[in-house]
């Protein structure tokens, strides 16, 4: 993507015509047979230039790249939706009645193995959407690969809706799972690849915020239900035909907002049918024109008058990791990819070990500290909406201060805070303990999503090899899903009054696996602001150390 310069021909001498004419034939890039050489120095241009663009200059000439890595983003909320949908459900009083056992109090809880089991259904389905995606998306594209999930995703809605059971219930989280692993394996690397290098950090940080909107919908949608449910209001939204044994419950409660998850998948689909392919991937195939058509439509017509410098500037980077091959997963695990994957599957894994579970189980979470259920679905709600404004600070954070700085710190912070949480549930039961219990998971709750989550979709995104994108997202996110499952088990044993019931005290248990997170980070993340892709690229094969990046200076003509 490069700026546009003055095409004005030079009038006169024929000399300086013919020497205008081989200076700005910017065609090069687009032949299949030319060699990097013809190119380089369009390249070099569009790169330079994308170095040279402020912030506010990209999203000025390039408002559609923006609008487009935001309609992919929207995609994780059906999968945020469902996650913070069944963390509602098992503190619903009124699901617990009906599908709940009483515990040693008298009160009706989920068993902590049903809970636990509705709570992975969803990333055990998406182990699989994952390993899928990237060879799915290497040969048909992101688009298409997408359109493929929200179908499937279309489909398997109507197996929750009409589930009357908590093992059918499983099935349809399970079914579910599948299209999200295509989501969250598609969405990061398609956005990084459409916008230019100064957005890539505020593109693929949009994931999380969309991630806390699903979270938002669910609270909203559950509160009301909530709140309402012995009105006047409610029996009148309540027809008698829905007590057939066909819905999971007798009321709305459930029913309408697994509902509302129809309301995303066929509008996005017919949005990304529109939108343009990532030009990276159309390189990478060999299709250069195509590509130079998708670039002029992700900027203005002032921006993308050379687009075909921004082609070359592609076709040299990808020339870097060129191989006859088909990418294949056991490359991911060769060589530096082997580094560069490992960074990718630790920073998504790290995500579960930092305190991430107490936010998706929010209102569980402020119910077992003692709130009531009313003000537990409110705090729910005013965690999520928190967290979607602390999501939009973190783009101003992560674009001037760095990936590395804020994942590290804010990472090091969010221990503090669950230590803090960990004292908390450990001085007794009382008002002010539970209060404050409530307080600090709701700041660890928000800080999350601050700092650590929201670096992390950028460092997902840039670590991985443009060649090896789509595959090592898509490994990268199944180490989540890995990972997530036992600590989901964990996390409910721990909350459960069925289970250990530690409260708060789970503080010290998320301090401790996120004291190690901030250790390794530390150690082996590097520093990738301001870094163009084959600049990374190089400076992996260098094997420089991860502190040392953000000193290191490498040539522009470099090629290597």
């Amino acid at each position: 993507m490069s700026e546009p310069k003055d095409t004005k021909t030079p009038g006169g001498d024929p000399a300086k015509i013919e020497a205008y004419t081989t200076e700005n034939d910017h065609t090069a890039g687009l032949d299949h047979d030319a060699k990097i050489s013809s190119y380089k120095q369009d390249a070099i241009d569009a790169e330079q230039a994308e170095f040279n663009m402020g912030v506010l200059e990209a999203v000025r000439l390039y408002p559609m790249a923006s609008l487009w890595a935001f309609i992919m983003s929207t995609t994780i909320i059906m999968e945020s939706y469902c996650v913070f949908l069944m963390g509602a459900f098992v503190a619903m009083d009124e699901f617990k009645e009906k599908f709940g056992v009483l515990d040693s109090k008298g009160v009706p809880q989920i068993e902590a193995s049903w809970q636990s089991a509705l709570q992975v259904g969803g990333p055990l389905g998406a182990i699989i959407g994952v390993c899928i995606a990237g060879p799915i998306t290497s040969r048909i594209g992101y688009r298409w690969a997408t359109i493929l999930g929200l179908m499937l995703l279309n489909a398997f809605i109507f197996v929750f809706y009409f589930a009357n059971s908590l093992a059918l219930m499983f099935v349809s989280q399970l079914l579910e799972g599948v299209p999200w692993g295509i989501f969250i394996a598609n969405a990061p690397a398609y956005c990084s690849e459409i916008v230019p290098m100064r957005l890539r950090a505020p593109a693929t940080q949009m994931l999380q915020m969309f991630w806390a909107l699903g979270a938002i919908i669910v609270g909203g949608v559950c509160y009301v239900y909530e709140s309402e449910r012995n009105s006047s209001a409610w029996k009148f939204v309540n027809p008698p035909f829905i007590n057939s044994p066909f819905f999971i419950a007798d009321n709305v409660s459930t029913r309408v907002p697994i509902a509302l998850q129809w309301m995303f998948p066929t509008p996005l689909a017919i949005l990304l049918y529109i939108a343009p392919e990532s030009p990276w991937w159309l390189v990478r195939k060999g299709r250069l024109e195509e590509a130079a058509v998708a670039l002029s439509r992700l900027g203005r017509k002032s921006a993308v008058t050379n687009n075909n410098e921004s082609v070359a500037m592609m076709r040299r980077t990808i020339d870097l990791e060129k191989t006859e091959k088909e990418p294949s997963y056991a490359e991911l695990l060769k060589g530096t990819d082997r580094y560069r994957t490992l960074i990718v599957c630790g920073v998504y894994a790290a995500q579960n070990l930092t305190g991430n579970l107490i936010a998706n189980q929010a209102v569980y979470f402020f119910r077992q500290a003692g709130i009531d259920s009313q003000l537990a679905f409110a705090l729910g709600l005013i965690t999520s909406a928190l967290q979607a404004v602390f999501v939009m600070l973190s783009w101003i954070l992560t674009t001037y201060l760095g990936r590395r700085t804020i994942y590290v710190w804010g990472s090091l912070i969010n221990v503090i805070f669950l230590i803090a949480l960990g004292v908390a549930g450990s001085v007794g039961d009382s008002k002010a303990a539970s209060l404050a219990m409530a307080s600090l998971g709701l700041i660890v709750s928000v800080g999350f999503t601050l700092g650590p989550a929201p670096a992390s979709w950028v460092i997902i995104a840039e670590t991985s090899a443009i060649r090896l994108r789509p595959l090592t997202t898509g490994i990268g996110r199944a180490a989540y899903y890995v990972v997530n499952i036992p600590c989901i088990f964990l996390s409910t044993y721990m909350l459960n009054s069925t289970g250990v019931d530690l409260g708060g005290r789970c503080g010290y248990v998320w301090g401790a696996t996120g004291f190690v997170c901030f250790v390794m980070a530390f150690i082996w993340i590097p520093e990738m602001k301001g870094r163009s892709v084959r600049e990374i690229d190089i400076m992996f094969r260098r094997k420089i150390p991860a502190r040392q990046w953000k000193k290191t200076v490498i040539d522009i003509n470099d090629d290597e």
